[in-house]
């Protein structure tokens, strides 16, 4: 990484059962504990893994902070090389493995699922932490948190689009998603009710005919961000957002739960000069984590959580608000509001010693 390291704290562990490398990246803990999810997924080496962690980490950060969360960011990454058969052994191997650390920080590291990972896994992971959000009901959790962060997307969408078009609602206008996994289509039927002209893409071929039986149109994945649109979601892999494709987007809306868009923080400043509105990631997929520590930290009611999730609009107008009035680029306007939160918190932690 070329920027200076700012993380608390990098655990590394070679697993004991599973043999396979663990990683815990807990970027901060100044407004509460620190959480985020549970990634496996193949690498390279596991450096590769350990980057990942680092980076996603202080991302969960930002998104803690812009959404008025007293909760750090961390992320946890299972290492798995590109040769390696994940049986269902191994599975349950890695994931006590995995559960063991994360219930060695005694709460102050708590995760979710994520990238490879999924409700089931967690009621493994509670075999040695409580702090394992998202587990099925029946263990004690609030299952797939699919639908909330579709639900912050969908506003999130709608406070873009009054920022742009100058209303909220999407009726005929077409909206291309990229991903069409539960979250993806959680936001197609949203916007389908609505009556927008929904196009959507999968790398996932068997996802095509799901997508033209309820109705909408699909674009091949590679011409997925230059298809005719007003609104582009982005709901699949990230990194997507780049020098090169940004001068072909066609949308001057870009809004999406896909983690890390953008390849460099300067792509940012090349979507303004392009004229288009694109809302911080972070910002937009925070439905999930927002939902899941209403519910099982704060013991809010679905009704209270769902409300939370439904904030995320406002905190949408108030970043686009803030980068116009001030001239810059919603990136550095929701970095600005969250690093006031986070300096605000360390000064009264410092007060306090």
């Amino acid at each position: 990484m070329s920027r200076a390291f700012t993380h608390e704290e990098v655990v590394i562990r070679c697993g004991r059962r599973s043999r396979l490398p663990l990683i815990v990246a807990v970027h901060s803990r100044v407004l509460g504990p620190a959480v985020g999810g549970c990634r496996l997924r193949r690498y390279d080496t596991w450096q590769d893994g350990l980057t990942d962690a680092l980076r996603l980490s202080e991302a969960m950060t930002y998104k803690a902070a812009v959404a008025g969360l007293d909760f750090g960011g961390g992320k946890s990454v299972i290492v798995l090389d590109r040769e390696t058969e994940l049986t269902g052994d191994l599975r349950e191997a890695v994931l006590q493995d995995l559960g063991e650390l994360v219930g060695s920080f005694q709460g102050s590291y708590r995760t979710g699922p994520d990238v490879g990972t999924g409700p089931e896994d967690m009621t493994v992971l509670r075999r040695f932490s409580p702090y394992a959000y998202c587990a099925p009901e029946k263990d004690g959790g609030t299952g797939d948190s699919g639908g909330p962060t579709a639900a912050g997307v969908l506003a999130a969408l709608h406070a873009g689009a009054r920022h742009v078009f100058g209303d909220v609602s999407c009726a005929g206008r077409t909206v291309v998603i990229s991903g069409f996994g539960s979250v993806g289509s959680g936001i197609a039927a949203g916007l389908a009710a609505e009556g927008a002209h929904i196009v959507v893409s999968d790398v996932e071929r068997s996802r095509k005919n799901a997508a033209l039986a309820c109705g909408y149109g699909w674009v091949e994945p590679d011409q997925a961000l230059y298809a005719p649109a007003d609104i582009l979601v982005p709901a699949a892999v990230g990194g997507v957002l780049d020098e090169a494709t940004v001068p072909r987007l066609t949308a001057p809306l870009v809004v999406g739960p896909a983690n890390n868009q953008l390849t460099e923080e300067s792509v940012a400043d090349t979507l303004a000069e392009h004229g288009i509105v694109w809302v911080p990631d972070y910002v937009a997929s925070a439905g999930g984590i927002v939902y899941a520590l209403s519910r099982e930290s704060e013991n809010r009611s679905h009704e209270a959580a769902q409300k939370r999730v439904e904030g995320i609009g406002d905190t949408v107008s108030h970043v686009l608000g803030l980068a116009r009035t001030t001239g810059v680029t919603p990136l550095r306007a929701a970095r600005e509001i969250a690093e006031r939160r986070l300096a605000s918190a360390a000064s009264q932690v410092r007060a306090t010693r």
